[in-house]
């Protein structure tokens, strides 16, 4: 996807004209080598995030939750009250913010975050602590000690960036995805050959997501904190994944083991 034809946008431009910090997200899964073709049809005039000439980024993330793992079955029962705490490494800039992921009104996305050290991602410092207690507090989620969250997956991917101008949204395509259990180090998981690609839009679905549906292909629910929290830990309930964890992940993983 480097070299694809379409036009570059620069990370201000695509921040100032869809931010969308606050969004309804629909994400897929679509084998890669079916990727550049799907981008060919989307609307004239989308382009992709271009940086320093390059248009492909390394991501890494770190969730963290509480002992008893309070966000995971959160999302799990599918509570109206749910959320996400990470650390979010952008790997070619040596940028980390510290992100609380929340749930809005008619289901959107609500994204709050703050910068954060580069150098200790695995850690929450009292700033980041204070803001993931404020965020959670304003969204009125019940969390007992915001200071006790701990690491519990690291999730790492190259991520592409696309802008729809119409309706002025993002699609991103992540593939490269690598599971690992921070319980169990050296204990990875990798999907292999399906890029996970999301649509972050307002109310109304993008014209990418009308290409995905003239083609069959439909949102999927999949998480990639829950979905492979589930993939590695096999004991935990997951119902909302289920089906996507045995359709799609599990035949397209291979579990990687450190080397000695």
């Amino acid at each position: 996807m480097e070299a694809h034809p379409l036009d570059g946008i620069s990370l201000a431009e695509l921040t100032e004209r869809a931010d969308l910090q606050t969004r309804v997200d629909r994400k897929y899964l679509i084998p890669v080598e079916h990727i550049d073709d799907l981008l060919a049809e989307l609307e004239p005039g989308t382009r992709m995030l271009e940086i320093g000439g390059r248009r492909e980024f390394g991501y890494r993330s770190v969730y963290f939750d509480t002992p008893d793992l309070a966000a995971y079955h959160a999302a799990a029962r599918r509570q109206r009250r749910r959320f996400k705490v990470r650390t979010r490494s952008y790997l070619d800039s040596d940028l980390c913010w510290v992100e609380v992921k929340t749930r809005g009104a008619r289901s959107s996305t609500v994204k709050n975050r703050l910068a954060h050290p580069s150098d200790r991602p695995s850690d929450l410092d009292m700033v980041g602590e204070q803001f993931v207690a404020e965020v959670l507090q304003d969204a009125t989620i019940a969390l007992a000690d915001p200071t006790g969250l701990r690491p519990t997956l690291t999730t790492q991917f190259v991520r592409t960036t696309l802008h729809l101008p119409q309706t002025e949204s993002r699609v991103t395509i992540d593939r490269d995805l690598v599971w690992s259990a921070v319980d169990r180090p050296g204990e990875r998981l990798a999907l292999i050959g399906l890029a996970v690609v999301e649509t972050k839009t307002g109310a109304t679905p993008s014209s990418a997501d009308r290409v995905l549906w003239r083609h069959g292909l439909r949102p999927t629910r999949v998480s990639k904190y829950g979905t492979g929290m589930a993939a590695l830990h096999p004991d935990l309930p997951a119902t909302p994944w289920r089906r996507t964890l045995d359709r799609q992940v599990l035949d397209h993983s291979r579990a990687l083991r450190a080397c000695t």
